[in-house]
């Protein structure tokens, strides 16, 4: 039997699905929200709802936008011979801050994951492959988490891309295995970018 009322109930349940987000978190947070004025609640779920409907895929770099082609995608100055391949917008977010990658990106949405169910298939790879096939890039740089799963993403990368006679390279081992790129400070996440290998 739950010690809260149904529906507090239910509110802990629903953030305690997002990521990062634990019990005693989700608990916290329900709590927080039910003292506000219902305005607070009210702007809260009308900003989620909003984000929902107008938020979509770049229809070239699969980025999240409100507009497609996105505003990076639109820009004329970028290095075109460049495609760096992330996992998450939130990586291309901390690419960026570098300021050291002025070529293309393509936004995967996740890794190959077989523990979680997580196939090529669930991620943007499709989408790159049609992408590669159009476009004249010289190098795509991987820069997927130095994790089990982004190994495992960047290696099956590597072999759909190189039959296409491109150059692949991995981003520098300077960030630790298991890191993820978003927490990364930037003159590390700087390097690794500058010191990349070929796989």
């Amino acid at each position: 039997m739950s010690v809260h009322t149904q529906a507090l109930q239910a509110l802990i349940d629903a953030f305690a699905q997002l990521p990062g987000i634990g019990r005693k978190s989700a608990t916290r947070i329900a709590f927080h929200l039910v003292r506000q004025p219902i305005e607070s609640a009210q702007n809260l779920a009308n900003a989620i709802l909003d984000a929902r409907s107008r938020i979509r895929f770049c229809e070239v770099c699969q980025n999240l936008c409100e507009s497609s082609p996105c505003e990076r995608c639109s820009q004329p100055v970028r290095d075109e011979d460049l495609l760096c391949v992330v996992e998450s917008p939130q990586d291309l977010v901390a690419i960026e801050a570098t300021r050291e990658f002025h070529g293309r990106f393509h936004v995967l949405h996740g890794a190959i994951s077989p523990l979680e169910g997580i196939t090529p298939a669930d991620l943007k790879i499709k989408e790159l492959v049609v992408r590669l096939g159009e476009s004249k890039f010289s190098e795509v740089i991987l820069a997927t988490n130095p994790s089990i799963e982004g190994e495992a993403t960047a290696m099956y990368l590597k072999r759909l891309i190189e039959p296409l006679g491109i150059r692949v390279t991995r981003i520098a081992s300077g960030l630790p295995m298991g890191a993820q790129l978003e927490f990364a400070d930037k003159a590390t996440l700087g390097r690794s970018l500058l010191d990349r290998r070929q796989l």
